[in-house]
């Protein structure tokens, strides 16, 4: 992977490599209701994963096998097959799954509401001795019908990064604080022969950056519950986009081009500023061309100030009813969520913890504090059963907004998620 931050993790937090003994333990893992070498019965759990690595050395599944085969040494009436998907097929294939009734035990992800509306998920409460310490922040993100079904185990939210060695040779002095900042900032830049402001509106996550714009004026994707993306207040910040646009002040088309591409264009020195999380701090020290002066990151730029509040993001658990392992998924829920393994796991992606106790440990990392800052009060995407085909419209088509006509493009959005919820 990247250069990793764990030097700069208080204790040097890492787990042990295990990962050949795992991968070992989880081939010969026997099937669910079969016997042990003791001659007792074992359970074999189901869990799929989304793969959040750059390649085979730091696969998710190594991290999950890590873990597997010390959660089975402790209990060896318990095997864990590990499935692991990359996370931009994640929904998809686990969709897939749940339609040909081949139902996991445990997820991890997105996308729960739809399963939790259908009753094959297990509550919260149900499997996880401790569900308070959870981080409320994305409790409510979770929740189904007043009940928490969806349980964060990775988080991460949004600040604006930007070039701070462009920025002064363009003669600009400080950080953008508005739109308008933005706008007269990315032009000087432009005039440098290089990009002003990094804008990805491509099929990778296009509905993020479209929030944290959306933000911008006090908007979003719901209100009150209720779908509002056709807002006057969404149409003024993408109108505000077609101008940075046709300004020339972005690249060409924002629409084809996704967060990865921009985000390694940003550590080579070529763009000025892009909204990004803390998995672009290693892509920066990796790429070896900006040093640590160089660059820098601040609130994101609202329309008339920096965002009080920005995108918080969390990829959810969940647990399937359908085998009847309740006992067993929480025995491995409440080892798997232990601090050690939520910091291994955001040490080695680059994302934050989804707990109280492991937040807290992190608390006065110079590198994750300004990160986790902003989740106590970050905005989070909506819960609703409609929000996972909007999503994929969303991610579809919102970039078209830019470069065509904003409300239209928003209307044939709010018309489908409105229709669907």
């Amino acid at each position: 992977m990247n250069k990793k931050l764990t030097s700069r993790i208080a204790g040097g937090i890492a787990l042990a490599s295990a990962a050949a003994l795992a991968l070992a333990a989880c081939s010969s893992s026997s099937s669910s209701g079969g016997s042990s070498s003791g001659g007792g019965s074992t359970t074999t759990l189901k869990l799929v994963v989304a793969d959040y690595g750059t390649g085979p050395s730091n696969a998710s599944a190594k991290y999950w096998d890590t873990i597997v085969s010390a959660f089975e040494a402790a209990h060896p009436d318990i095997k864990v097959n590990v499935t692991s998907i990359p996370w931009t097929n994640f929904d998809q294939q686990v969709q897939t799954m749940i339609q040909n009734k081949q139902y996991p035990d445990i997820t991890e992800g997105d996308y729960f509401s739809n399963y939790a509306q259908d009753g094959l998920l297990y509550p919260a409460s149900d499997v996880l001795s401790d569900p308070g310490n959870l981080l409320p922040a994305f409790k409510a993100q979770g929740t189904y019908n007043g009940t928490q079904y969806g349980m964060p185990f990775t988080t991460s939210s949004r600040t604006l990064f930007y070039n701070k060695k462009l920025f002064g040779a363009a003669g600009i002095k400080a950080a953008p604080q508005t739109w308008a900042d933005v706008e007269a900032d990315a032009a000087k830049i432009k005039k440098l022969g290089k990009v002003g402001f990094g804008l990805p509106l491509g099929s990778e996550e296009a509905q993020a950056e479209s929030l944290l714009w959306m933000l911008g004026d006090g908007g979003g994707y719901q209100t009150a519950g209720k779908y509002t993306i056709d807002s006057p207040a969404n149409v003024e910040a993408f109108t505000f986009l077609k101008g940075l646009v046709a300004a020339g002040d972005t690249e060409p088309d924002p629409a084809t081009v996704d967060r990865t591409t921009l985000w390694e264009q940003f550590a080579q020195g070529t763009i000025g500023m892009i909204n990004g999380s803390p998995a672009l701090i290693p892509i920066i020290e990796s790429a070896g061309v900006l040093k640590t002066s160089d660059w820098t990151s601040v609130p994101i730029a609202g329309k008339t100030g920096p965002l009080k509040v920005t995108l918080g993001v969390c990829d959810n658990v969940a647990a399937f009813r359908p085998n009847g392992h309740e006992a067993q998924i929480k025995e491995f829920l409440d080892f798997a969520y232990q601090d050690k393994y939520q910091l291994a796991f955001d040490n080695e992606y680059d994302l934050l913890p989804a707990t109280t106790t492991a937040a807290k440990a992190l608390a006065t990392n110079p590198v994750f504090s300004p990160f986790l800052t902003a989740l106590p009060d970050s905005v989070q995407y909506p819960s609703d059963t409609a929000w996972a085909n909007e999503k994929t419209k969303i991610q579809q088509t919102i970039g078209t907004a830019v470069t065509g006509n904003p409300a239209t493009v928003l209307s044939q959005l709010e018309q489908t998620a409105t229709s669907a919820s």
